[in-house]
């Protein structure tokens, strides 16, 4: 049986609404900031990473190698990681980190992804480019598991 989550979300933001799309309660898909849903177990592994683009080198927070189901401080390519999303979910990511390099826009999606170990799971991720002058250098944001409804 497919591991579904039943309401992805997946779309492009510009970056001046940055904040908006890291704020707590938006990150989680809820309106307010009611304390229930972020004290739930359910919300855990919220990590911090990035990728320079220059080299496409990974830097990830503890959280996000428990995500992956990899040793914290592991080396990890950007092809590694990228091999462990399922097949919909990485063409889906891939074209939305194109289209955010090359507009300069934030992105958000959830992606189905089959951890080095354990059984396949949903992520929310969250990007936003780091401009210097008109060139993109790096992808920044947050992964984090998305509970089932």
């Amino acid at each position: 049986m497919k591991h579904r989550h039943p309401l992805p979300i997946h779309h492009s933001w510009p970056l001046y609404d940055s904040a908006r799309h890291f704020e707590l309660g938006q990150l989680l898909g809820y309106d307010s900031l009611d304390a229930e849903p972020f004290a739930s177990p359910r919300f855990r592994h919220i990590g911090h990473w990035s990728c320079d683009l220059a080299d496409n080198s990974l830097n990830w927070s503890r959280e996000v190698y428990e995500i992956f189901g990899l040793p914290e401080g592991a080396s990890v390519s950007r092809g590694e990681a990228v091999a462990l999303y399922a097949e919909p979910s990485r063409a889906a990511m891939e074209k939305l980190r194109a289209y955010a390099i090359r507009h300069r826009r934030g992105f958000t999606l959830d992606a189905e992804i089959r951890p080095a170990t354990g059984a396949p799971r949903w992520m929310r991720l969250i990007a936003a480019p780091v401009c210097v002058g008109d060139a993109v250098v790096k992808l920044q944001g947050l992964k984090f598991l998305v509970p089932q409804r």
